[in-house]
């Protein structure tokens, strides 16, 4: 839904793996200096001059597949349980949630100011809205 919501013209290929706390933790770690558990962790594969499908800079398609490889997604079930408990919602919003949130950073986008952070949040909101609250 990120990926029509930004009108990718090509197919793309998203990594995602699942993990508890601790294995999150290790990408963090390595990845991050961040010896800590975290909700998603993304890891674009894609270079873009600006966020969103029209920033991106030099399109690698994967020759054998056709496909534009976006990048990985690491996601804590643990840490998605925790927060979907203290918002109070379900904890598949609550993935849904960080699976658009990492998605939006693999396309380009990042909450780096305040305005950047708003405008990701708008487009988390609207999508999980329209989509995880009619399942």
């Amino acid at each position: 839904m990120t990926l029509r919501h930004e009108r990718a013209e090509l197919p793309c290929v998203v990594n995602v793996l699942i993990t508890d706390d601790e294995g999150i933790r290790r990408f963090n770690r390595e990845y991050r200096d961040k010896d800590s558990a975290t909700d998603v962790l993304s890891f674009p594969m894609q270079e873009f001059l600006h966020s969103g499908w029209g920033g991106i800079a030099d399109i690698d398609i994967d020759l054998v597949t056709g496909f534009v490889p976006l990048g990985d997604i690491v996601i804590s079930v643990d840490t998605i349980s925790r927060q979907a408990d203290e918002f109070g919602h379900s904890a598949l919003r609550e993935a849904a949630l960080m699976v658009v949130h990492s998605s939006l950073h693999l396309l380009g986008y990042d909450h780096d100011t305040d305005e950047t952070e708003k405008g990701m949040r708008d487009i988390e909101i609207k999508l999980v809205r329209e989509r995880v609250l009619k399942i």
